[in-house]
């Protein structure tokens, strides 16, 4: 570990699709894991905590697979600390593959990025993982390619996240292989307003967050999302939608609306029996962070 022994590593949740950007956008948000990477010259060890930490502590964690391919060893401990719920919707593999890659030494953060791509197999949730911000992100000639957005400072998220999980495969699985002609341009139409207004509140409106790519055909993974996203935009969301392959959604809110648009969707959530919780959340715009301890 190029004569560091102990090396740590955070990164962001993020937010992906943002309504119409599906695979291509993704906001990174205040929530954190934090990967240590620490020598063991008498092999692996896994050691985790917080959200994710049910999964088998072995060879098989996520963690250890990432580290492992960065280092061309198993001759370490990696202690993970996460607070992004599994299969909710909120990047954690993503978030934690950025994290693991750049606390065993990967270059941060184009190198942690790309690992956190193959984790992913797209690139926008590990682009805002490791770059922070509002991305964009595409594979270009087989390679992950991200750019940073515009995204106002006074935004504030609002997240919805079900007690249920949802895993990104299934909901994939409830997407069509083929879209019309009529509901691309119709995103295409909803991601240029979606664009302008994250860079500046003042022009975001409610049917930014309009989709026909995936929300309308996950809806039956998640009955009560509809009234949910209602409640959001009713209580003073500029706009609400799916948080990545869901289950948990998004409100995207002036600074000062954020605890009104928040306890409404409580509120909802108590009427709809849905258990749960409701996160306010910045963005992070920092992405991967990493720190090392000397031997």
């Amino acid at each position: 570990m190029n004569g560091v022994r102990r090396r740590r590593a955070r990164a962001p949740a993020s937010s992906a699709n943002l309504g119409p950007g599906f695979d291509a956008l993704a906001v990174a948000l205040g929530l954190y894991v934090q990967v240590e990477v620490v020598e063991r010259p008498e092999g692996l060890a896994v050691v985790a905590e917080g959200e994710g930490s049910q999964l088998p502590q072995d060879a098989s964690h996520l963690a250890a697979q990432v580290v492992s391919r960065v280092l061309g060893h198993d001759r370490f401990e990696v202690r993970v600390s996460s607070k992004v719920p599994v299969a909710r919707g909120l990047g954690s593999s993503a978030a934690l593959a950025v994290a693991a890659a750049a606390a065993a030494g990967a270059r941060v953060p184009d190198e942690a990025f790309e690992h956190g791509y193959r984790v992913d197999g797209h690139p926008e949730n590990a682009a805002a993982s490791a770059y922070g911000g509002l991305v964009t992100a595409a594979v270009v000639c087989g390679r992950p390619l991200a750019r940073r957005l515009s995204l106002d400072p006074t935004l504030r998220f609002v997240v919805v996240v079900p007690e249920r999980q949802l895993q990104t495969s299934h909901a994939r699985g409830a997407l069509p292989e083929a879209v019309s002609l009529e509901d691309a341009a119709f995103n295409l139409g909803r991601m240029g307003l979606l664009v302008a207004g994250l860079a500046d509140h003042r022009q975001l409106v409610a049917e930014a967050g309009e989709d026909r790519l995936h929300q309308p055909y996950r809806s039956g993974l998640f009955a009560e999302a509809g009234e949910l996203l209602q409640a959001l935009r009713s209580a003073g969301a500029l706009t609400a939608c799916w948080s990545g392959a869901g289950p948990s959604l998004l409100g995207i809110c002036a600074a000062g609306d954020e605890q009104d648009v928040a306890d409404a969707a409580r509120e909802a959530m108590g009427r709809l029996g849905v258990a749960g919780s409701v996160l306010v959340l910045e963005e992070d715009r920092a992405g991967v962070q990493v720190g090392t301890s000397p031997p």
